[in-house]
């Protein structure tokens, strides 16, 4: 006893010693880096009034500041940035809440044209028969030839009960059309759609985490629990995140009180945080899926790897994107702020799924993946091994489809979305979007309408070929083999004439969603596709199979091991390869 109050007291001396050795240190150190600070911003502000004054010709200050800033930010990660009051409603309709006064549609511009993409149902420009592919001409009178797309929009936005007039051309009309609305408050809901589908089961799509969204999912299952689903199924394909709060309620909704969601960790002790259920759970018992893929993103991560890592629910798809940053604003002088990373994510399991490592970047600037040999092994609540460093990776892998290089050209040069615009005009009326399949004979006048049109494109056999004469050229051995070229050439030109019939499932398929959108908006799309969505079909495959799910989460056989990184990695490039 003696000994051991004696080396306590001996510990206690040397401890009191080395914080008053090392106190100068850290005072000295503060010291250094105000100093810094003040040095470097004083720099700053010489270098900025000098321009202003001297530089040969006017320069915009904010601008000057704005490029200043942004350059500053440049070398942290995409996520820390700086936004000027000019772009503060922007970024609160992005990142904090889609709500605003406007007629409810959606424009893009071509060629100094400004058209209707989309239409939302239930707001002003659907009630007053404003369609997907109308030309607006003027807005209250002002003419938009000249306007680009953010200055129609701000036209097209206004408070909660102003009048707005616009002027149209539609396709067949022989005149300009006029529409008188009345602007309405516009918010776009983060649940774009749910409802039941094939097997009994919920669906929710789940389209970003703004404010409202886990009211929004609670909504959602509390009446699809009304039909006595077997199964719910949450989507988060393409949701690149939002709120990390509202990431957490909805995990609540399927996860005990109590449990860890998910914990911050940063250099400013007092940003680190633990994130825990607080309410009981709605749905804590029926077998539960969530669809990713490689654009799912931050708090879809946090919720699919949450419900990973406590076994809760089957994760199909493709491996999320990998962002494991923590993001706060800070509100700055003049109505400013600036957004930065403060930490980093981490799921129950203890793991971080950040993928791309921001602080060693290369001597060029860019950024690499975290590499596999730093990867660490973290077990689930029931002992399956999942890694960090490297997204979610999901525990039944769908593979991702990428459609034919004449059905992209198709889409990119509006061509599919003109001849639904053509085709919504000719036809007052269409089956439910759910039954709705184009027609032979539909799919012949696509392709007579196609016969004047280009859409022109490139096939990566065509590419390798001009490599190829590229090469041959070059190495000044192309006139030996010119005549093998172009009988290759003649042959690719042949089989690229049948790309049409060849690709006809898929191209199809792309016209209905199209078409569908015009007479049932986003519900349309969504249950139009139901039909083709393998992911889904998948979902609903394996929930069906009571046995298989059980197995899934206990970890049996192949299951026990989730993206081992010599396996994610190698399915990681095979990926990047399709989609290049």
């Amino acid at each position: 006893m003696e000994r051991r109050f004696v080396m306590t007291k001996t510990y206690r001396k040397i401890t009191i010693g080395a914080v008053m050795v090392s106190l100068p240190l850290l005072l000295w150190s503060f010291s250094e880096d105000l100093f810094q600070i003040s040095k470097n911003l004083d720099v700053f502000t010489a270098v900025y009034k000098e321009i202003n004054v001297n530089y040969v010709d006017e320069v915009n200050p904010a601008k000057l500041v704005k490029t200043g800033v942004d350059a500053m930010l440049d070398n942290l990660d995409p996520y820390t940035e700086f936004v000027p009051e000019s772009e503060i409603e922007d970024y609160k309709l992005k990142y904090v809440s889609t709500q605003y006064g406007g007629i409810g549609a959606s424009i893009f511009s071509k060629e100094k044209r400004t058209l209707i993409s989309e239409v939302a149902e239930g707001f002003p420009a659907q009630k007053a028969d404003v369609r997907a592919g109308d030309e607006i001409l003027k807005i209250n009178d002002i003419d938009l030839s000249s306007k680009n797309g953010d200055q129609v929009s701000q036209l097209l936005k206004g408070s909660k009960g102003s009048p707005i007039k616009l002027l149209l051309k539609r396709e067949g009309s022989a005149s300009p059309i006029e529409k008188n609305l009345i602007r309405d408050e516009i918010k776009q809901p983060n649940v774009s759609y749910f409802g039941m589908v094939d097997g009994n089961m919920g669906y929710i799509k789940l389209d970003k985490f703004l404010e409202n969204s886990g009211d929004e999912v609670t909504n959602a299952l509390v009446t699809l629990k009304k039909n006595n689903p077997n199964g719910i199924i949450l989507d988060l394909r393409s949701n690149g995140g939002g709120i990390l709060q509202e990431a957490v309620k909805i995990v609540n909704l399927f996860v005990a009180k109590d449990v860890e969601v998910v914990s911050q960790k940063g250099k400013v002790r007092e940003k680190n945080y633990t994130y825990k259920t607080f309410n009981n759970p709605i749905e804590p018992n029926l077998p539960l899926v969530v669809l990713v893929n490689n654009h799912s993103a931050s708090a879809s991560e946090i919720v699919a790897g949450s419900l990973q890592d406590l076994d809760r629910a089957v994760i199909i798809g493709q491996r999320s994107y990998g962002k494991g940053l923590v993001q706060q604003t800070f509100n700055l002088p003049f109505n400013s702020l600036v957004k930065i990373t403060i930490a980093k994510y981490y799921t129950p399991s203890g793991r971080c799924i950040q993928s791309l490592d921001y602080t060693h970047r290369k001597d060029d600037g860019s950024v690499e993946r975290v590499a596999d040999s730093v990867m660490h092994e973290f077990k689930t609540k029931d002992g399956r091994s999942v890694y960090d460093g490297s997204a979610i990776y999901p525990d039944m892998v769908v593979k991702q489809e990428r459609f034919a290089n004449i059905t992209q050209s198709l889409v990119s040069k509006l061509l599919v979305f003109n001849y639904a615009t053509q085709y919504r005009n000719a036809h007052s009326q269409l089956a439910p979007a759910k039954t709705f399949a184009l027609s032979d004979a539909d799919f012949a006048d696509f392709t007579k309408y196609l016969s004047k049109k280009d859409y022109s494109y490139s096939n990566p056999s065509e590419k390798v070929l001009k490599e190829l004469k590229n090469a041959a050229t070059k190495d000044e051995e192309f006139a030996q083999i010119k005549p093998e070229f172009e009988a290759l050439q003649a042959k690719l030109a042949s089989a690229k004439a049948n790309d049409l019939d060849q690709h006809k499932a898929e191209i199809k398929q792309i016209l209905e969603n199209e078409i569908s959108s015009r007479y049932y908006y986003d519900k349309g799309r969504y249950e139009c596709h139901f039909k083709y969505d393998k992911e889904l079909a998948q979902a609903v495959k394996t929930m069906q199979d009571k046995a298989l799910v059980a197995s899934i989460l206990k970890g049996e056989g192949n299951y026990k091991i989730i993206g081992k990184p010599s396996i994610a990695i190698a399915a990681a490039k095979a990926a990047n390869k399709n989609e290049n």
